[in-house]
């Protein structure tokens, strides 16, 4: 993997604001987010509530764990996990042939397609590298 410290901090920084910016959209508006879950109709009303809910805080708390060094791997496993949940429900949802908005970045999302997908594979990508980074703490 990579062992570049400048490249790593890239993207941790990369990695982490972007679940940062994503979880704060979404905590912004979280029953818009809630719709936005229903509409991949894959879990019920409840279940979409409480996702919109939660899931904003959790991207929130991945994002600073990476992007601060403090956890940093658990904040790239938590990313790691949850880019790739996102990027199985993408192409699922591609499959079943729904139109739908991600719900992304909140009120500033685009439409599910293959474009998110490859998007999310790069950022898996990047949070994987720091997952399995073995930077020293001095190298944070």
């Amino acid at each position: 993997m990579i062992r570049n410290r400048k490249i790593l901090l890239v993207f941790r920084l990369v990695v982490g604001a972007i679940f940062i910016y994503a979880g704060v959209t979404k905590a912004a508006d979280p029953l818009g987010f809630a719709q936005n879950i229903r509409n991949y109709r894959v879990v019920g009303q409840n279940l979409s509530f409480l996702t919109g809910l939660i899931l904003p805080w959790l991207e929130i708390f991945a994002g600073l764990l990476v992007v601060s060094g403090v956890m940093r791997r658990a904040g790239a496993l938590l990313a790691f996990l949850m880019l790739a949940f996102f990027i199985v429900l993408t192409a699922v949802t591609m499959a079943r042939g729904l139109d739908v908005d991600c719900g992304c970045f909140g009120a500033v999302s685009r439409k599910a397609g293959l474009g998110l997908i490859l998007e999310d594979v790069a950022l898996l990508y990047m949070a994987t590298a720091v997952l399995l980074s073995r930077v020293s703490r001095a190298g944070r």
